[in-house]
């Protein structure tokens, strides 16, 4: 049975809460700042509570998860389920009941100059080593994302 690994990572974005919930939910800035965990990865689905989302590289493999919780732009609580690999679902093998439900919290603060933003991830102990590479490389992707000039769009 995998243990479940807490992890939490901090960026400092000198950009408004709105800013940076838009960079983090929209599918072309998806694509940019998830880059850093797998070239081309996407999502299918809705940022709204409750709705289905299927978080996906290239090939068509990775993550089903729900959003457990969406208050633009304070906070966003996505509960992965299982995962898709080569095209089929699993959300109750022994491997994937080992971890899921797992979490993953972000958290919106709005500070002097920006936000700060808080992710709080529960990963299966075999992807913390990756997580803990990835993460800095995303959240500064990111960063840069929402402090460009071209970020003045708050819509979704």
């Amino acid at each position: 049975m995998s243990a479940v690994k807490h992890l939490q990572f901090v960026a400092l974005i000198h950009a408004p809460a709105a800013v940076v919930w838009h960079h983090v939910t929209s599918l072309e800035s998806y694509r940019h700042w998830t880059a850093a965990f797998a070239e081309g990865s996407h999502f299918e689905g809705s940022w709204e509570e409750g709705a289905s989302m299927r978080f996906l590289a290239p090939n068509g493999d990775g993550m089903l998860a729900e959003i457990a919780q969406s208050r633009k732009p304070d906070f966003l609580s996505i509960r992965h389920l299982g995962c898709i690999v080569n095209g089929v679902a699993d959300t109750s093998s022994d491997a994937i009941r080992a971890w899921a439900p797992a979490y993953e919290n972000y958290t919106f603060e709005a500070i002097e100059g920006g936000t700060k933003m808080v992710v709080d991830q529960e990963v299966a102990a075999e992807w913390e080593g990756f997580m803990n590479q990835a993460w800095p490389s995303a959240l500064s992707l990111l960063k840069a994302l929402c402090e460009s000039a071209q970020s003045g769009t708050q819509e979704d």
